[in-house]
């Protein structure tokens, strides 16, 4: 079943006489009351709700929700969403979701604009800085290069690997950048004079698989970046002295996919087929199991907020400070959301407290590739193998819909900022973006002359999106 907007047509419906009164409960996404219950006219407007609400939860007046009944959402007056539940009856109190809206749009990506020639092998990642003015691209050429994304043009040559460049990342003040190859080595790059800074940072065995920054609002001077490899370790180091300050013996196995979550704790996705919780010290605080093969993929509902910690550049307390105000924001009280996706062709949604996971979710007919919470942390995506990807509900992993298009295994896929829309990278050499709402394809995005290995939406801004893949080709998209 579809379980987002489903909108009335008033003329398909025999709407309450406009005097009924009915006991209304405000519930959050958790399922937790406002207030036990209300009494309000069947036609209290959305608008009405709002204010309501705004002095139910004190928050901000600019702060817009949404509110649904069984998933269908409040588009004018309680009197239409009423009726259209064949099963309510009106001595028994109404149930309204509710749930905060982005208080911007962003246009949805529909055509290329630049195709940036310069790597002559794969481009393997891609990553924009917070503020999307420059984009980070790394290739099986050894070199990441940089991207000025007002004028479309390069930057700058990274040069000091020499092997497969695999993952990047910005650092959380956007001054730094660290990568990890296939020869073991990682890389932290001073981007203000476009230098590597001292040597390759050498220990791991194996490729590097992921690298993760502490969060700001934990380390206002980005002082600690960790790495995570085939050889199963995760080894954390730090940016001042350039040396490995603690290494984690974390798997047996490979481990796929690594995150510092802004509880403090590092997330470590095995092929051992578990999770691992660790502390900043090494210590397991927890081990995550359920899956029945690799774990290929992982994702916090908290990522996005996390990477767009930089508001002020070169002021850090104030960015911490900022930067903590949200990401308390963003949590609630509560603990982080982990999801995860598997070779056993299913998605697991967790919390680090319990060791079981919260729900599993099927669906799949081939891997699950890539895990995305939506940055609003209402939905998550998954792309697999089986050429499709699935919408879930980000907070009890039922299912929403099925997007297919693509003729080949999807490798990715990236969220516009309001949450709105998902660009999708394929085998099949096409990017497709999907609209949340109607839960379909909206535009299709040929262009690349081969697999499509990356891509990345601009975080803050969200008026353009890169891609890598096969073709050595970097592609910008806008609106």
């Amino acid at each position: 079943m579809d379980q987002t907007k489903k909108r009335i047509k008033p003329n398909q419906i025999t709407l309450l006489p406009p005097d009924t009164r009915v006991f209304v409960t405000l519930i959050n996404p958790y399922g937790e009351e406002a207030q036990k219950s209300l009494e309000l006219s069947v036609n209290t407007t959305k608008e009405e709700l709002q204010s309501i609400l705004q002095q139910l939860v004190k928050t901000e007046e600019d702060q817009v929700y949404s509110f649904f009944h069984n998933n269908v959402e409040l588009i004018d007056t309680l009197n239409q969403l009423i009726v259209s539940d064949p099963e309510y009856k009106l001595e028994n109190t109404f149930s309204l979701t509710y749930h905060p809206q982005s208080l911007f749009r962003i246009q949805p990506i529909t055509r290329q604009t630049a195709a940036l020639e310069g790597h002559e092998q794969p481009v393997l990642c891609v990553q924009f800085r917070t503020h999307g003015d420059v984009l980070a691209t790394g290739s099986g050429d050894t070199t990441i290069r940089l991207w000025d994304m007002l004028t479309e043009t390069p930057i700058a040559t990274l040069k000091g690997h020499k092997n497969w460049v695999l993952c990047l990342a910005w650092s959380p003040d956007c001054k730094y950048i660290a990568s990890g190859s296939h020869d073991g080595q990682v890389c932290i790059w001073d981007v203000e004079t476009n230098q590597l800074k001292g040597q390759p940072l050498i220990g791991h065995t194996k490729w590097v698989t992921s690298i993760a920054w502490q969060p700001m609002h934990l380390d206002e001077e980005c002082t600690l970046v960790a790495s995570s490899s085939k050889d199963g370790s995760v080894r954390i180091w730090s940016r001042i002295s350039l040396s490995c300050l603690i290494s984690i013996n974390a798997h047996q196995k490979a481990i796929t996919k690594m995150l510092w979550g802004g509880q403090g704790y590092i997330y470590t996705a095995s092929e051992d087929t578990t999770i691992g919780v660790w502390n900043k010290s090494g210590k397991r605080v927890q081990e995550l199991k359920g899956h029945g093969h690799w774990v290929n993929s992982i994702a916090l509902h908290t990522d996005y907020t996390i990477r767009c910690a930089c508001f002020s550049e070169g002021n850090t307390e104030i960015n911490r400070k900022q930067a903590k105000v949200l990401y308390d924001k963003m949590l609630n009280g509560k603990n982080e959301r982990l999801v995860s996706g598997s070779d056993d062709q299913t998605l697991m949604l967790w919390e680090y407290t319990s060791s079981k996971p919260k729900v599993r979710m099927t669906g799949h007919q081939q891997q699950v590739n890539h895990v995305q919470f939506s940055p609003d942390g209402r939905y998550i995506v998954s792309a697999s193998f089986d050429k499709s990807l699935r919408i879930w509900d980000g907070y009890n992993g039922n299912w929403i819909a099925t997007l297919r298009g693509h003729v080949g295994s999807v490798y990715q896929v990236s969220w516009s900022s309001d949450s709105r829309y998902m660009l999708s990278a394929s085998k099949d050499s096409t990017l497709k973006l999907w609209s949340l709402s109607k839960k379909k394809l909206a535009f299709d995005l040929p262009g690349h002359a081969d697999e499509v290995y990356a891509v990345d939406w601009a975080p803050i801004g969200g008026e353009k999106a890169g891609s890598g893949g096969k073709d050595r080709r970097v592609k910008i998209w806008r609106h």
